[in-house]
Parts: structure tokens; sequence; C-alpha cells
């Protein structure tokens, strides 16, 4: 059980889970609790079978390719740059994403150190782009400071707050005027799917059979809501006035070393996702666009700085932007590469027929939301 169900689905649960967690409690509170509740519901589903396509996708086809590689087979060439282009620009979001969320873990450990927001963002920026620039290796240390970080300030926040929780069930559940605000957050907070070709390459690695990744999948993907409502309700039992980044209303309600220990966690947190993500990203324009390794990673360096200097510094409108519209197109891309893929007739599958009424839902919900997001954006 724990071999083949348990130690596969962390490793997505812990994918998931990251810097996302941090917009929920504001969006809640904006939208109601049960308007929240009903995205992280519908959302922990619809990703669920979003994961499952990608690992059907990945195990229907011979060929060993990445996202873009089963773009280009199963879409053509149309389809092949778009989804590199989507990829990597997301993922350049989300790195700006982490430059201004490090703001507020700075501002816990050194609330009696008044200098600029801008010299704590260069700061993080600073060690997080030597360490991509120097091609420091991905260790499996990383994903486990990564969970480590995020759990250990979830664990703190919601035994803070467990004796005020009447203060989090007596939030409004439902505010019209905010209702598709939980959208990209949401989104941003549960997709997964880069850490699918690792999973069932555990199951490949242990000489298993990777038709085993079905159940570790289902959990992994549902696993984050879980642990995201008890961050949620942490955060909402403590704050008088819940911040968008959650972390900063907190100044003020937790003792100080509490503050700081929370402020080094979620900065080591920060600090190895960086890491993880600037190198894909610079190994894609390596393998992909046929860069130089010197260029490929100042592009990674300068490029979440020069989005922040344009005016990309409020996170929740990035968060929902990053999660709304490229968490949307990539959900997309899954999809139309599904349909391609299962009409292959092959024995190595997980899924097998989806009602065409699922599909063209999924279509119209992210193209919905994209629509949505960017318009909000604005």
């Amino acid at each position: 059980m724990f071999k083949n169900v348990i130690l596969p689905a962390s490793l997505l649960a812990g994918t998931i889970i990251g810097a996302g967690v941090f917009a929920l409690p504001y969006v809640f509170v904006k939208a109601g609790i049960l308007t929240g509740l009903f995205y992280l519901l519908i959302f922990s589903a619809v990703f669920t079978l979003i994961h499952l396509m990608y690992a059907d996708i990945i195990l229907r086809t011979k060929e060993n390719r990445r996202f873009f590689g089963y773009a280009e087979i199963y879409l053509g060439s149309w389809g092949k740059w778009p989804a590199i282009l989507i990829t990597i620009v997301g993922m350049i979001f989300v790195l700006t994403v982490y430059l201004i969320l490090s703001v507020s873990f700075f501002n816990l450990i050194s609330q009696n150190l008044a200098f600029p927001d801008i010299y704590k963002i260069l700061i993080f920026w600073f060690f997080g782009s030597l360490a991509v620039f120097m091609g420091i290796n991905r260790l499996a240390i990383t994903e486990f400071l990564i969970t480590f970080g995020i759990a250990g300030i979830i664990l703190i926040i919601f035994g803070y707050g467990f004796g005020n929780l009447e203060q989090a069930v007596s939030i409004s559940s439902f505010d019209l005027k905010y209702l598709f605000l939980p959208y990209g957050a949401v989104l941003f907070s549960l997709a997964g799917r880069t850490a699918i070709p690792a999973l069932l390459g555990y199951f490949r690695n242990n000489n298993q059979s990777r038709l085993k990744a079905k159940v570790p999948i289902i959990l992994g993907s549902l696993a984050p809501a879980f642990i995201y409502l008890i961050f949620i309700f942490g955060i909402l039992s403590l704050s008088g006035t819940v911040s968008q980044d959650s972390v900063s209303g907190l100044i003020g309600r937790l003792p100080l070393s509490i503050l700081g220990l929370l402020g080094g966690l979620g900065l080591i947190s920060l600090w190895s996702s960086y890491i993880v993500i600037g190198r894909d990203i610079k190994k894609s324009f390596e393998h992909d666009f046929n860069f130089p390794q010197i260029f490929s990673g100042l592009i990674v360096v300068l490029s979440p700085l020069f989005l922040y200097f344009m005016g990309f510094q409020n996170f929740l409108k990035l968060v929902g932007l990053a999660g709304g519209v490229f968490v949307g197109l990539e959900s997309i891309f899954v999809v139309l590469m599904w349909r391609k893929a299962s009409k292959l007739e092959t024995p190595d599958k997980i899924l097998n027929k989806i009602h065409p009424s699922i599909i063209y839902f999924l279509l119209l919900v992210f193209a919905i939301g994209i629509i949505y997001a960017l318009l909000y954006s604005h």
C-alpha cells in the first residue's frame, strides 16, 4: 500500500501543493465560503480527470516525448509551438508570482527592518537566479524541501487557529459580485500535470506495470484539496483581515518566533520551487529552441524581473492570470490530445471512453475561464 499507492501519490500531491495555496483564503473570503468550496470540489474532480488523461496519453504513445512532443504527434505542427510557448510563458509568470510572494515571507522574518520591498525581491531573485544560472542539479531533496516547507506552514497555522474555528465558519457563504474570482487561483493551486511523467516513471523504475498508476493519480490529485481546506480554515480562524497573500495578515496574530519560522519555511519552499521551474525553462530553451546555455540562462534570469518592472506586481491578479489563462490553455491541449490518442487501440491505457458531453464541458469551462482571466487581469 505504501510503496504502490501512498508514495507515488505523494509525488503528485507534493508537486501540486505550492504557492497557489496562499491565494485561496482571500478568494474564499471575497467569493464566500460555499462558492470557494464549490470551486475546490469541482476542479479537484476536473484535474483528477486531466491528470488521468495526460497519463493515458503517455501510456498510449510508444515514443517517449515531452508535453510539446505529444502536442506535435496528436495535434500536428500547429499544436507543438503553441504548447511550447504556453508552457514556457506560463512558467515564467509563475516565477514572477514567487518573486512577489517572497516579500511577504521576508516581512515575517524582518518585521523590524524597514527596507523597500524591491530590495527583498532582488535578494530572492539573485539567489534563485544564481542557482538556476550555475546549473545546480535537480535533486530529490528539492521536492522534499518544497513539500516540507508548505506542510510545516499549514500545520503551524492550523494549530494556532484551531481554537477559533467559529470565526472561519462565520464568513459569508456567497457573494455574486466575486462569483468568478476563485477560478484562476483554484486552477493554479490544483494543476499537477508536470508530475505525471515522474509518477509513471516511478512504477517503471520499480519494474511494475504503469497501469497501477490510476489510483495514486486519483489520490494524489484529491489530497491537496483536503490540505488546502486545513490551511484556509486555519488562516480564516487567525486573521481578522485576510490579506491577498494570506501570510501578511498573520503579523500581530502569532508570536514573533513563529512568524520567523513561517517566513523561513516559506522562503525555502519558494526558493526550491524557483530553482526547479527555472531549470526546466532553461532546458526547454536549450532543447526545443536550440539556444546556447548562457543565452537560455539569461532569459530565465531576466524574464521574471522584467515582468515585475512591467507592472505585473499584484499577487492575486498574477495567480489568476497564470492559472486561468496558462493552466487553462494547457488543460485544453491535454483534452484535445487525449481525444486523438484515445482512438488508438492499445492495451496500455488507464481510461476507456469518456462521454462526449464531459469533453465538451471541460473545453467550455476552460475557454470561459480563460476569457474571464484575461479580462480580470486588466
